[in-house]
């Protein structure tokens, strides 16, 4: 029992730093590093939001206009908060030339010209990709594409090294889970995935590269990963699920 206490406190820790809903205000945030394995579980979270409101809206408008006013809720619920990183990372890796500079560039709490038009693309592949599916099936690839695409930073965590030597803003949620984290994780974020048709499993066998792949890229050009890096493969991993959902739903 007491460790099933500590595993709930975990949850509203990460619920509180990764969204923006309430919790209470007496958390001790030292266990933000260990919390971070319920990423997957925020998913489920912010999927839910995302997926109701996608249904809601439907009554209404089109498909897509509900999926903008869906990924709209999505980004009230979270702060933009991957997003952010994903920018960030627009900018840093699109403008700078060598670690110092990239981390420079990234530590900016302005947005430029890579990051805005980064974002710009993403939203615009959400959407479209999204609305290639059947209607019926939309709001669980909403659901499950939250779910999944928050396991990415958790594979990085356990892969490489965080870049920056200094403190940031991130550096508290640094963590590298263990193998049983891992694969509890695992277990969370492809569970929602019972959902959808069988099938759509082979949509596991794209993401797993794509997300060592901008790994391996973050690792050549800055030694690791940084906060916003996570922030990125988590939106990058979830364009990339509603691309190759929506790609191989025909053969589904």
């Amino acid at each position: 029992m007491p460790d099933m206490v500590s595993k709930a406190k975990q949850f509203l820790i990460a619920l509180s730093f990764y969204t923006r809903i309430p919790c209470p205000g007496n958390l001790d945030y030292k266990q933000l590093a260990p919390a971070t394995v319920f990423l997957p579980l925020i998913g489920w979270v912010v999927g839910g939001f995302i997926a109701i409101t996608f249904v809601l809206a439907n009554f209404l408008w089109s498909s897509v206009t509900a999926l903008v006013i869906a990924f709209t809720v999505g980004v009230l619920v979270t702060g933009a908060f991957h997003e952010d990183g994903f920018a960030d990372v627009c900018d840093g890796f699109g403008g700078g030339y060598g670690k110092e500079r990239i981390l420079t560039i990234m530590k900016d709490s302005q947005i430029g010209a890579y990051g805005a038009i980064g974002l710009i693309l993403l939203f615009l592949l959400k959407i479209s990709s999204v609305n290639d599916l059947p209607e019926t099936i939309i709001p669980w690839a909403l659901f499950t594409g939250q779910s999944v695409s928050r396991l990415a930073p958790l594979v990085l965590m356990r892969r490489y090294q965080y870049a920056r030597a200094e403190n940031s803003k991130s550096i508290g949620a640094v963590y590298n889970p263990s193998i049983k984290e891992l694969a509890i994780a695992t277990v969370m974020a492809l569970l929602p995935m019972s959902l959808l048709p069988l099938g759509c499993l082979w949509v596991i066998g794209i993401l797993l590269p794509v997300n060592l792949l901008l790994g391996q890229y973050f690792y050549r050009h800055i030694g690791g990963y940084t906060g916003d890096c996570l922030g990125a493969s988590q939106q990058v991993t979830e364009v990339a699920y509603y691309l190759s959902l929506s790609a191989l739903w025909i053969y589904i």
